[in-house]
């Protein structure tokens, strides 16, 4: 029986031997593969959380910097960040304030700079959007309405759409081109919720244009 077993044991060990000589090099870098992946996996996710930590302080310094009305500085952290985080959230958050604070500094190509940034940088298509509506604000400002209107040309999603048509009516009144801006303040107006802030807004550029909306215009 022991001699049985013996033997059994033995057939048993040689289809392991030549199992494994056959098959033992595709195991080992299989399991290679695996925790190879599986290391990279953990260690991919280590570095986005530090990215994203190192790149919030940053975010808070160019914040700490709008406070204080420290222009300088918000370009030079600014400009730190994008080398480094360039492709965060942080990065493109940190752009949008510093492009308001740059432009309400009057600092219009810094400003240009900064929201230009964002749409190079971000995959955000909110915050592209937000960018967007900004630096036509900066293009109009700077007394270029053509490159305010062709940046309002883009699709964005659809909550922003009502902004995108208010900031182009604006673009194309400051043209002259009053009967085009109507339009573009009506199809805001329209999409605009009724306890909107904005839509009243838009309620008292129309009136400006002769229009009515509470009777002319239907939401």
């Amino acid at each position: 029986m022991a001699k049985h077993l013996d033997l059994e044991e033995q057939e048993q060990l040689d289809q392991l031997k030549h199992f494994w000589a056959k098959y033992g090099n595709l195991i080992s870098w299989v399991l290679i593969v695996v925790f190879g992946s599986f290391a990279a996996y953990n260690g991919w996710n280590w570095w986005q959380r530090n990215q994203s930590a190192k790149a919030a302080v940053l975010y808070e310094e160019v914040d700490r910097a709008v406070q204080a009305k420290d222009l300088d500085r918000v370009g030079r952290v600014l400009s730190d960040m994008r080398a480094d985080f360039g492709g965060t959230t942080f990065s493109a958050q940190a752009g949008l304030l510093a492009g308001k604070a740059l432009f309400d500094g009057g600092q219009l190509d810094k400003a240009r700079e900064a929201l230009q940034a964002v749409l190079s940088d971000s995959k955000d298509d909110g915050l592209q959007a937000v960018a967007r509506l900004r630096l036509a604000s900066v293009e109009l400002q700077a007394g270029q309405p053509d490159a305010a209107l062709q940046v309002l040309q883009a699709k964005v999603p659809a909550s922003f759409e009502p902004l995108m048509a208010d900031r182009r009516g604006d673009v194309l009144l400051a043209q002259g081109k009053a009967d085009e801006a109507k339009a573009q303040y009506e199809a805001a107006w329209k999409a605009l919720d009724a306890g909107n802030e904005l839509r009243r807004l838009v309620a008292v550029k129309l009136a400006s244009l002769g229009v009515a909306v509470d009777t002319e215009v239907k939401p």
